[in-house]
């Protein structure tokens, strides 16, 4: 069975797991933009400030005047991507960009779209 997950997809995955592990955070992610660029974030957890990986990730995006996401990657525990991780992927992309779920080894267990 060929593998369903492209080599810019698996290279999300790399950048994302590597990010969680790094920061010993709960969730790694990665997207890339419309240009090609990628962003890696782990989950911000201050006392003050909460923000999750793919919130960091879309955020720093926007920053970086990204004008559209071709792909995203979320390696969690947690069965799902939170709706509002996938509503900031809307707000920035618009429907149609590729969201991976994997766990923390970067396994993916799920794939949809915004």
């Amino acid at each position: 069975m060929p593998d369903p997950l492209s080599a810019e997809d698996r290279k999300l995955i790399t950048l994302a797991r590597a990010t969680r592990a790094r920061t010993g955070a709960a969730e790694g992610a990665a997207v890339r933009d419309a240009d090609g660029r990628t962003y890696a974030a782990a989950t911000v957890a201050l006392p003050s400030l909460q923000v999750s990986a793919l919130g960091v990730c879309v955020a720093m995006a926007v920053a970086s005047g990204a004008r559209g996401l071709e792909a995203a990657v979320v390696l969690t525990e947690a069965g799902a991507v939170a709706d509002a991780d996938l509503a900031a992927l809307r707000d920035l992309a618009g429907p149609g960009v590729t969201v991976h779920l994997g766990d923390p080894r970067g396994t993916v267990g799920a794939t949809s779209s915004t």
